[in-house]
């Protein structure tokens, strides 16, 4: 390389060149071997020179060979291949490559591999169950709630956290709770309230039962009673069934109702409810988005109330008038009128005033019923009265928009 010239057949310059313009890597080894001169090698970790028999094959080899050796440093991979001319060995070049450095780096990449793999196994387990544990956690509260519900503890709800699919799971299970509460009170209060109103008519139909003799004037008294008192409890259970079901979300049936010709059909039904000066106030255009037969049953147990307290001839007035956006419908007597510490009252179930102002033949549940239905359309119930001047009770009920969705029965 120094001169350009030709090596021709100088094996020894050859492969001298070679070892001074190469450096072998990691683990390799390289060798000369020229005839009747000592061999040469670079740094090694076992001299393989030193075994005479293997360096003299070397030294006669007219094509190249491979194997492996073991020796004291490990496993030895080699190949030697022989520099011939004219036929002859002039020299044979031989690499060795000892694995065991190199294996041990891979053993130690191997284990610091197998080690990080398993604390990264490790971290990801434990992440995997921390993440796990706050999504599953809402999902077990909804279980033991539902345990604790299913004891009979209605008032128990869960916590809602977020917007995500949990949450709304819990909003729907609160939401059913909600009812099944509901449903829990109400067949509470419907049995409390059957129980404690039927025990008179009971009472006296029992009493009269037993004492029936065989005059038969008697008897048609006693048995006139009992049909009075059993027309009675009929009525007060089906009055309780009504505020029952009000509670219920399908209570109502609606469509849109038209004030103006609904409340001048109504007045044409509630003069037949007795002898008394009627009088209609019907100024209302606008239109309700109602149940018109529950409508009408409020509005008639209003009117049936008038006439219950005022005198034969007695002015009621039933009216209606459009108020921004609800609508009015109202009865008014010229009666006793109630008592100021009665106005809350007289709207709960069997609730009887300081005046007495609940019918004798009435079950009381008139006015219930009316704050019922007024609160299933979205609405109230409003009481205007002083005694001595009447009573007005007014519905307040929304008003249909015009081009605004109805909402659902």
């Amino acid at each position: 390389p120094a001169t350009g010239e030709p090596f021709g057949a100088d094996a020894e310059a050859i492969l001298a060149t070679f070892l001074a313009r190469n450096l072998p890597n990691d683990g390799e080894v390289f060798m000369v071997l020229v005839p009747d001169q000592v061999p040469r090698t670079t740094p090694t970790p076992v001299r393989l020179i030193d075994d005479e028999a293997l360096v003299q094959r070397w030294r006669t080899l007219t094509e190249s060979e491979s194997g492996s050796l073991e020796t004291l440093a490990g496993a030895v991979r080699y190949l030697a291949v022989p520099l011939l001319t004219d036929g002859q060995t002039r020299g044979t070049f031989v690499i060795a490559f000892f694995s065991a450095p190199s294996q041990d780096d891979i053993d130690g990449a191997v284990v610091l591999t197998a080690v990080v793999l398993l604390l990264s196994l490790v971290l990801a387990t434990a992440a995997a169950w921390f993440v796990a544990g706050r999504i599953l956690r809402p999902i077990q509260e909804v279980t033991d709630k539902a345990h604790t519900i299913t004891e009979g503890a209605f008032g128990e709800r869960i916590p809602v956290r977020g917007n995500d699919e949990i949450a709304e799971l819990a909003r729907s299970f609160n939401g059913m709770v909600d009812r099944l509460q509901l449903a829990s009170e109400t067949q509470r209060t419907f049995i409390s309230d059957a129980g404690h109103e039927l025990r008179t008519p009971i009472t006296i139909i029992s009493g009269h039962l037993e004492v029936i003799g065989e005059d038969p004037q008697e008897r048609a008294t006693s048995m006139a009673i009992v049909e009075d008192e059993l027309r009675r409890m009929t009525r007060m259970v089906d009055d309780l069934l009504l505020l029952a079901r009000s509670e219920v979300v399908d209570f109502l049936h609606r469509d849109p109702v038209e004030v103006q010709p609904y409340v001048s059909d109504l007045f044409s039904k509630v003069m037949a409810l007795g002898e008394r000066d009627w009088r209609c106030d019907c100024q209302a255009v606008g239109v309700v988005y109602a149940d018109s037969q529950r409508l009408t049953q409020a509005v008639l147990n209003l009117a049936r109330n008038a006439v219950q307290h005022t005198e034969k001839h007695g002015a009621i007035t039933l009216g209606s008038v459009d108020a921004g956006n609800t609508v009015r419908i109202w009865v008014q007597d010229d009666g006793a009128g109630i008592h100021p510490a009665d106005h809350d009252r007289v709207f709960e179930r069997f609730a009887r005033g300081s005046d007495r102002r609940r019918s004798p033949d009435g079950a009381g549940l008139g006015l219930a019923i009316v704050q019922a239905v007024a609160l299933a359309h979205g609405g109230r119930v409003e009481l205007d009265s002083q005694l001595g001047h009447g009573a007005r009770f007014t519905l307040v009920l929304p008003a249909e928009t015009p081009g605004a969705p109805w909402p659902p029965s």
